[in-house]
């Protein structure tokens, strides 16, 4: 078992995966066999030391991810339990399930996703009248995710007095400060945790709780976390603690693919593992297996040019292959023509399209891709459109479960009327009221009102009971026939059939497939609310490809992915590295994010840009990038003009107009005082800026004299 194991591993790999004691940093370049290298050593880890997998926790950073590894590793491990290969996120909700009775939340407390986030502040701001023009939803969510990060907010939230909150709310000044503490009221009130919520109240558990902390210290025997560049400061913290009793901590990542600051990611974490853990060690991972020699020249010569890296440089196994080609268009529409011409040089060569990446660094380039691309007949799915378990009857849906699960006021709102039941606002408004008043649910409100004159001509019976039926029946049934049931006796099937609504209907074909995968894969007995917590965890990181299609996407979206053809499209100065890049560490961000795209090509590497307006006066040049890949690693399909060439050393990409300032900037405006620059309006050509004596951001025309502070 051991030799098949280790036999087809090259030296670093082995070196990596036999290293099983202490703090381990393996720096895996694009291509290197990382999944493979962290798979064998799970198996490693069982079968050669005998360690039970429930003793080892592997995290991933998407589900998918983390079904990938499981996929592998029960293919030599068949029949073990594998609960502990997951996302942080996952791990959280288990950690939570065993012990949220440390901060006297029930078992069966709802997990939040984004769209419940939004739900729920979209009936805040309805609730307290607050309008577009005052705060955004999306705001709104920033806001309260930013607040979370920097306060420890977990005692106040735990409280079983919730008058605290409430009198939170009265006494808030500010709009943002109000839609916080009623959000917090309104989550608390039926045990719901947000994405935020979920590491945080993990982290307050281990931290607070001596029992908790030394069960699952000394329960998980040993760290495995995968891209490990990209996690945030409490994802390190959490990773760090669990490792606190064994301190076996293994870490797998590559600093120069750190592309998700924007979520909180930050590349010291690993660029500083062996500082922090001096007694450990480091292996790098540096035979590339997916690209052809000179696509990795290309990639090694851009990186280099980063200094918040740790030197390291990708070495083909793969011969032969032809050097990126660069192409400079004269007008947009002539570089996606000549992007649609070689895909179908491509295809007449009998590659599949599905085989064929678009990338790009912002979605609104797509547009004149997609249309080239219909043009010419040819198929193409585009990364860009409604998460799968964001659609309306795939949440009407899993809303349905939740009540059965857990009851909460959100999934009662979202299914009491849906199909309909004369629940309209005025009923809702009654129940609301009430349950204020008594502390209950909306749901065990309704069931103690069904007597009441005001339900009377109203089917909210006929919903207590489905409800009731269901609950008592669930714990016995398979999740795919109490979907199959629910969805008959709820009506919702029907309705949708008799609204003619194919595509909806589609939807939950593809939603009771995924739940007979789910169970057919998972390998051990699966309950309601795990598979809810799932759902609930998946991302856009986490659908699924078709295959028989050309893809367009943003490179961030590609991040994992691989391409035997790429097309980096819109590789001009302003787009990529993007405009809106203000320091040398985030100039850095879009040089690793331009290498994740190099490095996504296996066979075959095209580059391209157009000439023409950028915006606001400015004219379209060639990347930075393109220079710093060296022309000599390129081909080009004409001779670039000198006059297109970019000076040796450049500054950041320039202000967009007249913009004198950028966010962060403190200003000075002749009346309304000092204040600090938030964003730039490229299309009102104004800034916003929030101003210390007001309460909210003002647009300011950007041509106002202001004095820089």
């Amino acid at each position: 078992m051991l030799e098949k194991l280790l036999g087809d591993l090259n030296e670093a790999q082995r070196e990596a995966v036999t290293a099983t004691e202490g703090y381990v940093r393996v720096v895996a370049g694009a291509g290197t066999g990382k999944t493979k290298t962290l798979s064998r050593r799970f198996v490693y880890l069982a079968e050669g030391l005998g360690i039970s997998p429930a003793s080892i926790l592997c995290v991933t950073f998407t589900n998918q991810a983390a079904a990938e590894m499981k996929r592998r590793i029960r293919a030599l491990l068949p029949g073990r339990d594998l609960g502990y290969i997951c996302t942080f996120h996952s791990f959280a909700v288990t950690l939570l399930r065993e012990d949220c009775h440390v901060v006297q939340y029930p078992e069966t407390f709802t997990v939040l996703d984004n769209a419940d986030k939004e739900d729920i502040l979209k009936e805040i701001f309805s609730d307290l009248g607050i309008t577009s023009r005052e705060l955004t939803v999306r705001d709104a969510s920033d806001y309260i995710g930013a607040w979370k990060g920097g306060h420890d907010y977990v005692p106040t939230l735990i409280d079983p007095d919730l008058t605290k909150l409430t009198n939170a709310v009265e006494a808030a000044q500010e709009v943002r400060q109000r839609v916080l503490w009623r959000y917090l009221y309104e989550t608390r009130k039926t045990f719901g945790l947000d994405f935020d919520d979920l590491i945080y109240f993990a982290l307050h558990i281990l931290r607070r709780d001596k029992e908790s902390r030394e069960k699952w210290q000394g329960r998980l025997e040993y760290i495995l976390v995968d891209e490990y560049q990209d996690i945030d400061k409490d994802e390190y913290a959490l990773s760090e603690l669990l490792a606190g009793e064994h301190h076996n901590l293994f870490v797998v990542g590559d600093p120069d693919q750190t592309i998700y600051t924007f979520r909180g990611a930050d590349v010291r974490f690993i660029l500083d593992f062996q500082t922090v853990h001096p007694e450990g060690q480091t292996v790098f991972l540096r035979e590339n297996y997916r690209s052809r020699a000179p696509i990795l020249t290309a990639a090694n010569a851009l990186i280099a040019h980063n200094t918040q890296r740790l030197e390291k440089e990708l070495i083909p196994t793969l011969a032969g292959g032809q050097k990126p080609l660069y192409y400079h268009a004269p007008i947009p529409e002539a570089e996606a023509g000549w992007v649609v011409e070689k895909i179908r040089d491509r295809l007449d060569a009998g590659d599949d399209p599905g085989s064929i990446a678009i990338l790009y660094r912002a979605h609104h380039q797509s547009r004149s891709f997609e249309e080239a691309l219909m043009r010419s007949k040819i198929p193409y799915t585009l990364y860009n459109g409604v998460e799968f378990y964001r659609r309306k009857e795939i949440k009407d849906v899993l809303g349905y479960l939740r009540m059965i699960f857990a009851g909460d006021d959100l999934s009662f709102l979202r299914t009491v009327n849906e199909p309909r039941r004369s629940m309209g606002k005025k009923r809702i408004s009654f129940l609301r009221e009430q349950a204020v008043h008594s502390g209950k649910s909306l749901y065990d409100t309704l069931k103690s009102s069904l007597g009441l004159p005001l339900f009377q001509g109203t089917r909210a019976r006929d919903y207590v009971s489905l409800i009731e039926e269901l609950r008592a029946a669930w714990k016995g049934m398979k999740l795919t026939d109490l979907l199959s049931r629910l969805l008959a006796e709820s009506g919702y099937e029907e309705y949708l059939r008799l609204c003619g609504a194919q595509d909806r209907l589609d939807n939950l074909s593809e939603l009771k497939q995924s739940i007979f995968d789910y169970e057919a894969s998972a390998g051990e007995d699966v309950t309601l609310g795990e598979y809810l917590d799932l759902a609930a965890l998946f991302t856009d990181l986490d659908r699924k490809e078709k295959t028989r299609s050309v893809r367009l996407m943003t490179v961030h979206a590609a991040k994992g992915l691989e391409f035997p053809t790429v097309f980096l499209a819109g590789f001009n100065e302003g787009s990529f590295p993007s405009r809106k890049v203000l320091t040398p560490e985030g100039l850095e961000e879009e040089r690793r994010l331009c290498y994740v795209a190099y490095t996504r090509a296996g066979e075959r590497l095209y580059l391209s840009d157009t000439e023409g307006p950028l915006g606001a006066g400015s004219l379209r040049l060639p990347s930075r990038f393109l220079f710093d890949t060296g022309e000599e690693n390129l081909d080009f399909v004409e001779p670039l003009d000198p006059s297109l060439r970019l000076p040796d050393a450049l500054p950041l990409p320039p202000l967009v107009g007249n913009f004198a300032f950028r966010p962060g900037d403190r200003v000075k405006h002749p009346i309304l005082g000092s204040g600090t620059v938030e964003a730039l309006d490229e299309e009102k050509k104004a800034y916003r800026i929030r101003f210390d004596q007001l309460t909210t951001p003002r647009s300011i025309a950007a041509g106002m004299k202001l004095e820089k502070l």
